[in-house]
């Protein structure tokens, strides 16, 4: 299977400056490694996914020459090899349920030597007696308790190839009891199963995102180990900000391809990129995107945040 590179909207709006700033970079990236690239929809969570909203996603990408060279795949079409997944780590004893709300968990993280941001593990050493307990608790609301990861690690080392966090091209970031099912009334699988499960059916190696991502990177590492896929290589790019100094998003203002036009559009993203491009050659005949791929050294890209409008 060819390598690849991706990327992997969700569809719950049109994408804003930043989302196709790195949209741009993976294709990019890819393309100088010498991968292939794909699109894939990232639509698990049904509730906030739409069909007209991935549609506008694909033809923005489009419009800045970011396109895919197979099918564009979708989350919902591979629920059944993410199932599959599931129960090779029941089997394997690495699951177990969890009957927490997030009420619960946002108290436990409050108490003393917890420590922000990982599951307690409140729910990892019950009795089976008390399993049963909580399970028909939660039966009386219509719910199902929520599956999480038994890991046997507390840190998990990942390839990254940008990230100023990252040290000799390794990144270490702490792996917990992540949920691999949620519960509730509508169970659904987790984000970090569905994306472990994808890139490595697609053959996908290269993961290009934002920054904010680089933290459940080493939980998603784990998990591919775990099932026996294979590793992928992360870049971690810097976001784009706001006029305020916070993450881009809507309330900015025209932040979108389809409020400002694609030609403003493509020439903000290129200037945001002037310090990873070489001048223009003057060759005829290339695309914008091809002329990009030509000038660009991942070597020159800088690790600040960039600034819209700027």
């Amino acid at each position: 299977m060819t390598k690849a590179g991706r990327y992997a909207p969700s569809p719950s709006g049109d994408l804003h400056l930043g989302n196709l700033r790195t949209a741009v970079l993976a294709w990019l990236f890819a393309r100088q490694s010498g991968r292939d690239f794909l699109i894939r929809i990232d639509d698990i969570d049904a509730q906030r996914s739409s069909p007209e909203a991935a549609q506008r996603q694909v033809a923005d990408l489009t419009s800045v020459g970011v396109v895919s060279d197979g099918p564009i795949a979708t989350q919902q079409q591979s629920l059944a090899l993410y199932q599959r997944a599931l129960t090779t780590l029941i089997d394997a004893d690495r699951v177990y349920e969890c009957y927490c709300s997030r009420k619960d968990i946002a108290e436990a993280s409050r108490a003393p030597h917890a420590i922000p941001g990982r599951y307690p593990g409140t729910c990892r050493n019950l009795t089976e007696r008390q399993r049963t307990a909580r399970r028909e608790q939660l039966a009386e609301q219509g719910r199902v308790p929520s599956l999480r990861l038994r890991a046997d690690v507390r840190h998990w080392a990942v390839a990254e190839g940008f990230a100023a966090e990252a040290r000799d091209r390794k990144f270490t970031g702490e792996v917990d009891d992540f949920v691999l099912r949620r519960g509730g009334q509508a169970p659904e699988f987790a984000y970090n199963l569905a994306v472990v499960v994808d890139d490595a059916h697609a053959g996908v190696d290269q993961v290009v995102r934002g920054e904010d991502l680089l933290s459940s990177a080493p939980r998603q590492a784990y998990l591919a180990h775990l099932l026996e896929l294979p590793a992928c290589t992360y870049v971690h790019v810097p976001l784009v900000l706001g006029p305020t100094g916070k993450r881009l998003a809507k309330r900015d203002g025209a932040v979108t391809l389809r409020e400002i036009g694609p030609g403003e559009a493509r020439a903000w993203i290129e200037r945001s990129l002037a310090s990873a491009l070489a001048p223009r050659d003057g060759a005829a005949g290339r695309g914008w995107i091809e002329d990009l791929l030509v000038r660009f050294d991942p070597a020159g890209l800088s690790h600040e945040p960039v600034t819209f409008p700027g």
